[in-house]
Formats: C-alpha cells, structure tokens, sequence
C-alpha cells in the first residue's frame, strides 16, 4: 500500500503504476460539476480561487453533512462519477495545478491522455463505499462556496488512510479502464 501526503508533486505521481493501491492521507477536496463551472469561469477571469490546489487531491464527491456545535460532520461520502466532469477535467487540471483526481467509473480516453500529460492521475474509489470514506475523515478544515448547495460546495477534509484506492490511470497512460474493456472485464 502507498500512501500519499498531499500537496503532492509531479514526481510524486509519476512514480505511481496503474493498479497500485494507495491511501490518502492530509487534505483533500470535493468538487463536482458546479464547484468546477465556477473555479473555471473565476480563473480564466484571471482571478484567483480561494485555496491553492497545486499539488491538491479532488475527490468527486457531494457528501452528506450535519452540522454540528463547533463544526461540521461527514455522515457519508462517497465517490460521484467521473465521466460527467469530463468536458472540463483537462481544463480545471492545467489551471490548478492538481495533481490527483479520485471518483468512481473512470474518464473518457482523450480525457485520461490529456491528463497523464499533464501529470495528473485518476484514482478508483469504490461505489458503495460512502460509509467507509466517511469514517476516514478526521474533520472538516473548511467549507467554501455553501451557495452552490451542500453536494456541490468545495469540503476541504482533513483524512486519515484515506482508501484504498485504485491507481486507475497513471501519468504514463496505462488505464485500468481500457484493459477492462479489451479483455471483456
């Protein structure tokens, strides 16, 4: 097992082979579609996010929260599908900085060579595992963007054995996805 201390360097994460498992373990953040829309539509405004994602892990994940007297509680969090992000994942990676994504079912092929080359890999968490991921966050750091809705706001978590995960795609190209699909899973 590998485990990863983000912010994470390029060499970092070319040193990771599709099919390693990894854990997570540091800072880690949510986005989704519209966390996305927006830090893209500020960044080629040429303004700047609220936190620096250079080297940062992004878990596609709208969590399911409580509140609670000092801060907030992760009840379950598990993965979102990939895929549906695709139209902006290259994008959002090169102006970031990112250098891990994390969710369920894969990117497109374009999408995941664009990322190799652009030094970024794709982690496999699995469907069905909210309650796990949940238990492996040890608190809520902060919460940015609550006016896009609880699911789609940016959750920066503090983790601990974050995972496993899967090394689905790594920065050479080699994509758990495509093998699956060619050899008939």
């Amino acid at each position: 097992m590998i485990n990863l201390n983000p912010p994470l360097s390029g060499r970092d994460v070319k040193k990771l082979r599709a099919g390693e498992l990894v854990k997570i373990n540091g800072r880690i953040v949510t986005a989704r579609d519209r966390a996305y829309l927006r830090a893209l539509e500020l960044l080629r405004a040429g303004k700047r996010l609220p936190l620096d994602l250079r080297g940062a892990v992004i878990y596609h994940c709208g969590p399911i929260v409580r509140k609670t007297p000092r801060s907030w509680q992760i009840l379950s969090g598990g993965p979102t599908t990939s895929a549906r992000l695709d139209r902006m994942q290259a994008e959002f990676v090169r102006r970031t900085g990112v250098r891990v994504l994390i969710g369920k079912g894969g990117i497109g092929e374009e999408v995941a060579a664009e990322l190799a080359r652009l030094g970024c890999v794709y982690l496999a968490f699995t469907g069905g595992a909210a309650v796990l991921a949940a238990q492996a966050i040890e608190r809520v750091e902060r919460v940015l963007w609550r006016d896009l809705g609880t699911a789609e706001a940016l959750w920066v978590l503090r983790v601990l054995n974050f995972g496993p995960l899967v090394v689905a795609i790594d920065t050479k190209g080699n994509n758990l996805y495509i093998h699956q699909k060619r050899w008939g899973k």
